[in-house]
């Protein structure tokens, strides 16, 4: 993967901001893992490495721990049995772990990373991720989403120095992982709707060249459906590129708008309603994928209205204290906080800037049938009872899931759009 021709693309944006990345080196390649000690040498004379990983990516990584030792690397490993959640207790235990050693090393995927990019951040280390899955999108991004007290929010963290993966390990994941990871690419479309309406209706900045990565990296991997799952090193090494991409777009962008709109904050929503019952959700992607579809069709079936009768919003605070919890109900309170980002779009402003929101829904959101068929060939779940949500749960999510975050979706604008918005969610969203 070529990041110097990427970082050239971005020189002179028309936007006007200055698109940099942290990352010295992007390798996806066959072997990687073998030749991991030599890549990392490339870039550091320190010694001491910080190595986090569990049971099953280092055993799928087997050789990477020789290779760092035939550098000359002295490596402290820090394994889980099993790592599902990434939440705040073990970003700090592994920051104050890594404080004698001079590199934080992931090897893993998904939560194994996101503890590793807080803790280094935390812990001002460079930051090196061996990626072992195309599972997620977060491999190249400067944030991470982490669970303190059961709620999920996303934090400031350390984008990688190096990125590697061996494309041999990547395309013998489990067929769940790599369906995980194309449901979170799904996403994208949702997220650049998103990021639209709320550049129409409050001005947030867009940026054409960062946009237009998303959608290339997205539109590549919806071409690669049918070979997700395949036992195929160089799909695996495709979609891993367009996962990466993503996040690079994120750090361009200064924000994970080009990654995710309303679909991950309803995943979030369902993860920790799960942790209040002390129970694991699945994974994030496959979450992600079945929440994409639950919005396409609600898109769409919003873009079917040619006219609207927009109001000022009025949230029932009883109804979302008693979707939350009493537990999760401050967090909720902070989000909103003087008050809820709503409040500065007016009727007017939404009933004159309909067309214009409709047209983005048709132009980058594919529609539910499409969407539902691209998940299914690509492995990736379609329904509530695939990713063990009830259907109770599936509705309070698509209903009150936009109070976790201070951002404007089309979820979040729908009930100054209709009446019985609930009612409307639940009947398109064909739960």
């Amino acid at each position: 993967m070529e990041l110097s021709a990427l970082l050239e693309q971005f020189k002179n944006c028309e936007c006007g901001e200055e698109h940099t990345v942290d990352i010295k080196d992007i390798i996806i390649e066959h072997g990687v893992k073998d030749r991991a000690g030599e890549l990392i040498r490339r870039f550091t004379d320190k010694n001491k490495i910080f190595m986090v990983s569990d049971k099953n990516e280092i055993n799928a990584s087997c050789g990477i721990l020789k290779s760092l030792e035939t550098e000359g690397f002295l490596v402290k490993a820090f394994i889980y049995n099993n790592i599902c959640v990434a939440d705040m207790k073990e970003v700090d235990n592994v920051a104050d772990a890594c404080k004698d050693s001079d590199i934080v090393l992931s090897v893993g995927s998904g939560s194994c990373n996101d503890i590793c990019r807080l803790a280094s951040f935390k812990a001002d280390k460079p930051f090196v991720l061996f990626a072992t899955a195309p599972s997620m999108d977060g491999l190249a991004s400067d944030t991470a989403p982490i669970t303190d007290n059961n709620f999920k929010k996303s934090y400031q963290a350390k984008q990688p120095m190096l990125i590697l993966a061996d494309t041999e390990i990547l395309a013998k994941a489990p067929a769940r992982l790599k369906g995980a990871g194309f449901g979170d690419m799904m996403a994208k479309y949702v997220g650049l709707v998103d990021w639209h309406i709320s550049n129409i209706l409050t001005g947030e900045k867009i940026c054409p060249r960062v946009e237009n990565l998303t959608w290339t990296a997205a539109e590549r991997i919806k071409e690669l459906a049918d070979r997700i799952t395949a036992d195929d090193e160089e799909s695996a090494k495709a979609v891993c590129e367009a996962l990466i991409l993503t996040g690079i777009a994120m750090k361009f962008a200064h924000s994970s708008r080009p990654a995710s709109g309303a679909e991950h904050v309803i995943s979030h929503f369902w993860e920790i309603k799960k942790l209040e019952e002390g129970k694991i959700s699945d994974l994030h992607g496959r979450k992600v994928g079945v929440a994409t579809l639950l919005c396409s069709r609600i898109y769409h079936r919003m873009a079917e209205l040619e006219k609207i009768t927009a109001r000022k919003e009025n949230v029932d605070w009883d109804k979302v204290r008693a979707s939350y919890g009493e537990n999760l109900y401050p967090s909720v309170l902070e989000m909103n906080d003087p008050e809820p980002i709503t409040y500065g779009i007016s009727p007017e402003k939404l009933e004159a800037s309909w067309d214009e929101i409709r047209g983005y829904i048709k132009k980058f959101l594919p529609c539910p049938e499409e969407m539902e068929k691209l998940l299914v060939t690509a492995g990736s779940p379609t329904t509530l009872e695939e990713i063990e949500v009830t259907e109770e749960l599936g509705r309070e999510g698509i209903i009150n899931h936009s109070f976790m975050r201070r951002r404007i979706t089309l979820m979040r604008i729908l009930p100054m759009i209709c009446e019985a918005s609930d009612d409307f969610i639940i009947g398109a969203a064909q739960l």
